[in-house]
């Protein structure tokens, strides 16, 4: 997934916010959840970022006007999944941020956590 680094996304230490990078990793995991999931699992769960543990490293500053990020594996801790992404300028590819995210797939119509089917958990798992 490509994204463009706007002028909103610059702090004052004139890099790309922190925040900005967890809304990107946000944003892959639900694309890559859309892409992967077949459309029964997409019916019966939602997924939910478990706001407790996110963890960025290696976060560098952003220059240039497009990054990628792309989803790596995911670790499946009992209901919760730690997904790991990684985002890298365009062009020469360096690594301008690594992450670690819990996510936890939510029942959609009781919008409880739920442990999904092993065949879902599989496709996300390494």
């Amino acid at each position: 997934m490509t994204v463009s680094v706007l002028p909103g996304d610059i702090d004052e230490q004139n890099h790309v916010n922190n925040t900005v990078y967890l809304r990107w990793v946000q944003d892959v995991a639900t694309a890559h959840w859309r892409a992967v999931a077949s459309p029964e699992a997409q019916e019966s769960y939602r997924l939910g970022r478990y706001p407790t543990r996110d963890r960025l490293q290696d976060s560098r500053r952003a220059s240039g006007t497009r990054s990628s990020c792309a989803p790596g594996s995911a670790k499946p801790l009992g209901l919760r999944f730690e997904r790991f992404t990684e985002i890298r300028r365009n062009g020469d590819g360096q690594l301008l941020s690594k992450a670690a995210t819990l996510w936890c797939p939510i029942n959609a119509q009781t919008g409880r956590l739920t442990r999904v089917p092993a065949e879902v958990r599989a496709q996300f798992s390494t």
